[in-house]
């Protein structure tokens, strides 16, 4: 649920003085009633990142870069659906992740786990806290995935009227996990979370994908697999469509001292 007023609605009343760009607001339902995010024509360097979230947080916008991904499928193509989209405070995370695991852990979990069948709950915050805070480590996850040759080379610099970063897909409209959740305000609720016990950041989002930084990961395996559980209540095909296909393999390869999660839904 976006800010209100939207700066990105006028934004040299704002004070903003962005470089060329685009601003969306184009739905699946037709034109929104006010731009939903703007992202920049050229390609973000290290420091965009940066630079964007001391432009935009003044005025109540928040950074995100875009990936328009192998086909550049960029926000004006995405299926964007903000009439869709209720609010994330209204929503509790433990509620949310509970509900998926009993939808899919019985069926879906792979064989390794078939014992892995009641919800665990929500993991713990881990023990030791990590040496960047939760905005340091974003804008340095940001810098490295933006890097000049890297292989993500060519994301977008974007700005969402959000109150925090995990409300940024809802903001937006964003539809990317569809296939697992049509309201993704509930899925927000999850990043919440994430945001207060592990310093989560929503640092990119593309058509379907979301990189997130973490500034306190978990650093015990007991913390990491308490926390596979609910990356795959949040976004089974991880596991489901990975090569780590059981949530002990990937409590170990993408969760233990882990300070970015990836996630894809199909």
């Amino acid at each position: 649920m976006a800010t209100l007023p939207n700066p990105l609605r006028s934004p040299a009343e704002a004070g903003l003085l962005l470089p060329p760009g685009t601003f969306v607001d184009s739905t699946m339902n037709g034109p929104w009633h006010e731009p939903l995010l703007w992202y920049g024509e050229e390609a973000a360097v290290p420091g965009t990142w940066a630079g964007m979230r001391d432009l935009g947080r003044p005025v109540g916008l928040l950074p995100v870069l875009i990936d328009g991904g192998m086909r550049n499928e960029l926000p004006q193509n995405w299926d964007l659906a903000p009439d869709r989209m209720s609010y994330a405070g209204d929503h509790e995370a433990e509620e949310v992740l509970r509900g998926f695991w009993e939808e899919y852990a019985g069926d879906e979990l792979p064989p390794g786990d078939s014992s892995v069948i009641a919800w665990p709950g929500l993991a713990p915050v881990p023990a030791v806290a990590g040496p960047d805070t939760p905005e340091g480590l974003a804008a340095a996850i940001a810098d490295q995935v933006t890097e000049i040759g890297g292989p993500m080379a060519g994301l977008r610099a974007g700005l969402v009227p959000a109150r925090r970063s995990a409300d940024i897909p809802a903001a937006i409209g964003w539809t990317g996990p569809t296939n697992h959740e049509n309201d993704v305000a509930r899925l927000c609720a999850v990043l919440r979370s994430w945001e207060d016990r592990f310093g989560a950041r929503v640092v990119a989002l593309g058509f379907d994908t979301m990189i997130v930084s973490v500034s306190r990961p978990p650093t015990t395996a007991a913390e990491a697999g308490a926390l596979a559980a609910e990356h795959f209540a949040f976004c089974p095909d991880n596991i489901q469509q990975s090569t780590l296909s059981t949530l002990e393999v990937y409590a170990e390869k993408a969760v233990l001292h882990q300070e970015v999660w990836s996630f894809w839904w199909d």
